[in-house]
């Protein structure tokens, strides 16, 4: 005979649905908070080169170098000046041999000028100017009369001989400036390919975290296994307690080493996703990023003195080092030519006219007839009487390149022991990729081997717990010498600086 449905039980079958309701829905949004991304190494290369935050700052440098590069050029635009400028004076009046009084000069001017004036490529100084008066005076003696006064064509030059000739601080900030730009785009490259190398380590030991985890969850299940099976056997009396403690010792050993490589793994996503991100919160916070490609050892070919030829004439650090010494030549040039005197030849040439009439057109006409022709020429010497200031800087700039020229040495040899140093790691680690692989074959063999003589009672849950933590190590280090090997290749390529090559990039500065 079936029950009847009461209002109570009804209530609370209710009850227990809503409970249950309450208890899953929190758990499916916080499911659904976490996006998993599945990403290959290629693909976080991208949109590190896109949304790396670095790289966007450091890609501004090259455009500021580019903008100070095109003001330099902006000592060479002429200047024009006009102006226009009304006077008026009244001089105090007196009295006459007769004693008859008067009164004074009034007087009454326009004037209206302009100019042209500039600096060439070779030191020379340059002007060009008109200028134009209308002159009206009221004398009480003469009457008023009106006068105007032209000149045109005033062209001036200014040559230097010595001192400015062949460089001056114009064309030294243009020289310094071009090489500065070099500088910034080799920065903005090494920025590049340091961002590169940084994103395929963090790549690399993304899917070393994710596989020390699966390894550590091994170990924690063979733990558990050999734990429940040693309860058992203390149930029956064939194993002594003590074996079940120890078993429980190695359980409570794994959860806590498990619990460590999921916070490296966890740490190890943030990292990446730093290395990706221009709005973390947005975009990666609740992201997880599941790497797509696997740990392979290919066998590389190496050959140093290839190498050596790389890394001197592509490593963009080496680049830069070789421009800023560029400057510096270019400035100890600048300084020695500051030593000489300066000598200038200096020249004018023009025409100016005047008259009576009350128009400019008088004045304007004689200098179209060129009437009344002006011309100069001369040279201008000027020595000062001791350079101690201009003798020191020389020799400063001279020891400021002497310093350049042995850093670079220094950061040439660097290099050369950089490269090599990550060619002999790159060997050592792939032979220790061989070795950590015999070493987890071999350790899988033993454990198989103890467990079964211990189930035969010829071995004790210490040896058996031995191995399986050897076992545990042993893969573990497999996937270390995995990561560490395509590691060091990458950060062989950036001592090269063949990380675009390497890469397969085309990197172009605009």
């Amino acid at each position: 005979m079936a029950k009847k449905s009461t209002p109570f039980g009804a209530m609370r079958n209710f009850s227990i649905l809503f409970l249950l309701l309450c208890a899953v829905l929190p758990l499916k949004a916080q499911t659904n908070s976490v996006q998993s991304r599945a990403l290959s190494l290629e693909d976080c290369i991208t949109i590190a080169l896109e949304h790396n935050l670095t790289i966007q700052i450091t890609r501004y440098n090259p455009m500021i170098a580019q903008y100070s590069l095109a003001g330099s050029y902006g000592d060479y635009e002429p200047t024009l000046t006009l102006s226009a400028q009304h006077d008026y004076s009244l001089s105090p009046g007196g009295v006459d041999d007769e004693g008859r009084p008067f009164g004074g000069n009034e007087t009454d001017v326009d004037r209206i000028s302009g100019g042209l004036q500039g600096l060439l490529p070779l030191g020379t100084v340059y002007s060009l100017g008109a200028n134009f008066a209308d002159r009206i005076d009221d004398q009480p003696l003469v009457g008023e009369f009106e006068t105007t006064s032209g000149q045109v064509g005033a062209f001036s030059l200014r040559q230097p001989l010595l001192k400015n000739l062949w460089i001056d601080g114009t064309r030294l900030n243009i020289y310094v400036s071009k090489r500065e730009l070099g500088i910034r785009e080799s920065d903005f490259r090494d920025q590049v390919m340091t961002t590169i190398t940084a994103v395929e380590d963090a790549y690399f030991n993304l899917i070393f975290s994710e596989g020390n985890v699966k390894v550590q969850e091994k170990a924690l299940e063979l733990a558990e296994r050999l734990l429940a099976e040693n309860k058992r056997r203390v149930q029956v009396g064939a194993l002594a307690p003590l074996d079940e403690k120890q078993s429980e010792s190695q359980v409570a050993s794994s959860r806590a080493d498990l619990l460590s490589a999921q916070a490296q793994r966890d740490t190890q996503q943030r990292v990446l996703k730093a290395l990706l991100s221009d709005d973390y919160t947005n975009e990666w916070a609740g992201a997880v990023i599941a790497p797509t490609d696997k740990l392979l050892a290919v066998p590389q070919h190496y050959d140093l003195q290839e190498s050596w030829r790389r890394g001197l004439s592509q490593g963009p650090r080496l680049s830069q080092a070789r421009l800023a010494l560029e400057q510096q030549k270019q400035r100890v040039r600048f300084q020695r030519n500051q030593v000489y005197p300066q000598v200038d030849v200096v020249g004018s040439y023009g025409y100016s006219a005047g008259g009576n009439s009350q128009e400019y057109s008088d004045a304007m006409g004689q200098i179209a007839d060129r009437d009344n022709p002006f011309w100069s020429f001369g040279a201008q010497l000027s020595i000062p009487l001791g350079q101690t200031g201009a003798r020191n800087n020389l020799k400063i700039a001279k020891a400021s390149q002497e310093q350049m020229a042995l850093t670079l040495k220094q950061q040439e040899q660097q290099t050369l022991i950089l490269i090599e140093n990550a060619i002999a790691n790159a060997r050592s680690s792939y032979e220790r990729v061989d070795a950590t692989r015999q070493f987890r074959l071999y350790a899988e063999a033993a454990l198989d081997a103890e467990q079964k003589k211990l189930e035969s009672g010829k071995s004790t849950s210490f040896v058996v717990l031995q191995l399986q933590k050897d076992l545990t190590d042993a893969s573990s280090a497999e996937i270390r010498a995995l990561a560490d090997y395509n590691i060091t290749l990458a950060n062989l390529a950036l001592a090269e600086g063949s990380t675009f090559e390497r890469r397969k990039i085309n990197l172009e500065i605009k």
